[in-house]
């Protein structure tokens, strides 16, 4: 391609970033004994330094978004309102990653990288709406994710991006991928549930049963109107899953309001709030020597400058 023509690709392009999967990731995989001189961990937040800066200096786009959880558990999300055992399966991440969270945050502000979050909202439901805009306004959407949810939210002209997997998924890969298309991703795990977000969907109904139904019925809706068809179709023990889909009816329409995500927030952002700024260097370097950075991050950092 040329460089003309990566230009005309960057700028066709909005990327947005799922941030906590990269945090959690740097948690996981970083040195945990690597501190600022006060003795605070910043393993986390060098992963996600470095994460950030190899995907800006490797993609270098015009526009890009990237969307935290801004609370450490989710009693204070909409979805926990709607369903008090929302993520109960998770623990709370320590104190020292709470703030790492926060410096990552401001990482991407000095940056000149647009960052979002909300106490009531996921990073998935932020994400939604800012791709839901940009594709109103005719770009394609890249989503730098490992997160299935948010499959849900590829379109034709999109992709989702493993990056650590270094794999991209567009819209006729997200079937054989996850089991059914974009558009049913949120019905899909209404009925097979998601252990992840401790969702537990439709006893006895697993993926491959899901994948098979929503083959045959459009939607979520169009499967619970068409209930006296399922015996009668080629699937094992199709009479005792018609039973288990109307016994757990309830259950699967309260999970169809947790999986699905939200692509109408009034978050006060155009697109050209994702326009890249010019990076802030003195706050930086500032920013490096709190946290005990080297000299690898700062090269590379200031090669993304000059590249821009």
């Amino acid at each position: 391609m040329t460089a003309a023509g990566s230009r005309q690709a960057r700028a066709g392009a909005v990327y947005y970033i799922d941030a906590s999967y990269f945090v959690f990731r740097a948690h996981h995989s970083m040195p945990a004994d690597m501190v600022d001189a006060d003795g605070n961990a910043t393993h986390a937040l060098y992963g996600f330094a470095r994460f950030l800066s190899d995907l800006l200096e490797q993609v270098r786009p015009e526009r890009i978004g990237v969307a935290f959880d801004a609370s450490s558990s989710s009693a204070t999300s909409f979805r926990n309102g709607i369903y008090p055992a929302y993520k109960a399966n998770r623990e709370a991440p320590p104190l020292g990653l709470t703030r790492q969270f926060a410096l990552c945050r401001e990482f991407c502000r000095h940056m000149g990288v647009a960052e979002f979050a909300s106490e009531e909202y996921e990073a998935d439901d932020i994400i939604g709406t800012l791709a839901a805009r940009s594709r109103a306004a005719g770009l394609c959407n890249v989503l730098v994710t490992r997160d299935k949810d948010l499959s849900q939210l590829i379109r034709d002209g999109d992709v989702f991006w493993d990056y650590s997997g270094n794999t991209r998924y567009h819209y006729h890969d997200i079937g054989p991928r996850f089991g059914v298309h974009p558009e049913l991703i949120a019905d899909f795990l209404a009925l097979t549930g998601d252990s992840v977000d401790n969702i537990p969907g439709v006893p006895g109904v697993g993926k491959k049963t899901a994948a098979v139904l929503f083959g045959i019925f459009g939607s979520l809706d169009e499967l619970y109107a068409n209930l006296h068809r399922i015996p009668s179709l080629k699937l094992r023990g199709a009479a005792a899953i018609a039973a288990k889909l109307l016994q757990h009816k309830e259950a699967a329409y309260l999970a169809r309001r947790l999986t699905g995500i939200v692509c109408d927030l009034p978050i006060e952002a155009t697109l050209d709030d994702l326009k890249r700024r010019p990076q802030d260097a003195s706050r930086l370097n500032c920013f490096f020597d709190t946290h005990g950075f080297g000299n690898i991050l700062r090269q590379q950092v200031r090669r993304i400058a000059a590249a821009v």
